[in-house]
């Protein structure tokens, strides 16, 4: 619902607001698992509306922002074996942050899938094959989600977040701005309440390619968007540059 929420977008547009205006956007997002790693659409295609239950008006939202063939050319040089699924469009994970960070809709975009693996480490190394890209005044977008159990969500409205996902944060916040990325990749055996905050582990994936895809340029950890919606979903969102 954030796409048709101006005042929670209103923090999107605020962190962006000031950003010098990126060559592109590599996405990866947690509604996209295919190995082996796969390319999406360069051309602008009607979005993907992978939901249901949610009111019309979110299936009629338009993000017709470019393509982005030069930068699928770029990743298909530093991922060798990467393979090509031309006709799929983005994924709400995609355009839905997107909608308020760049609203204009004037900077290509590319969606890249994770693999289809748990395995902390694995996506890491993949991000990590991207690293050059932060040199290229490319911005890479990870999109999922620091505590996501939806059948623990307040549907009925706002409440307290309880203990296990605010435990769960600030484990992870406490992880990422040591820098320690060893820890991070090792959260399945050391952060608490990882079985109630990621009962399936999607969510969490984006994180572990974005710190792979900064290791050889992160200076600064900031956490531009803060808070919970509905009890226990976090709104949290990480700044690596």
């Amino acid at each position: 619902m954030l796409a048709l929420d101006e005042e929670r977008g209103r923090s999107f547009r605020t962190w962006t607001a000031n950003w010098t205006v990126p060559k592109a956007i590599l996405a990866v997002s947690a509604h996209w698992e295919r190995t082996p790693a796969r390319l999406g659409t360069t051309e602008t295609r009607p979005l993907l509306y992978d939901f249901r239950g949610f009111p019309d008006e979110l299936s009629c939202v338009v993000y017709a922002a470019p393509g982005a063939p030069e930068l699928a050319a770029r990743v298909r040089a530093l991922l060798p074996g990467v393979q090509d699924e031309a006709t799929r469009p983005w994924d709400h994970g995609v355009w839905v942050p997107l909608v308020h960070m760049f609203p204009r809709a004037d900077v290509p975009v590319l969606q890249l899938s994770l693999p289809s693996t748990s395995a902390p480490r694995e996506i890491f190394a993949l991000g990590r094959k991207l690293a050059p890209l932060a040199d290229e005044g490319v911005v890479i977008l990870a999109s999922g989600g620091m505590v996501h159990n939806l059948r623990s969500l307040a549907w009925e409205g706002s409440s307290t977040a309880p203990t296990w996902a605010t435990d769960f944060e600030a484990w992870m916040r406490a992880a990422l701005s040591a820098r320690d990325v060893d820890l991070v990749l090792d959260c399945e055996d050391k952060a608490p309440a990882i079985e109630q905050a990621h009962p399936t582990r999607e969510h969490l994936q984006p994180l572990f390619f974005a710190l792979g895809a900064a290791a050889e340029a992160t200076s600064s950890v900031t956490y531009p968007i803060e808070g919970f919606d509905l009890g226990s979903l976090s709104r949290l969102c990480v700044e690596l540059a």
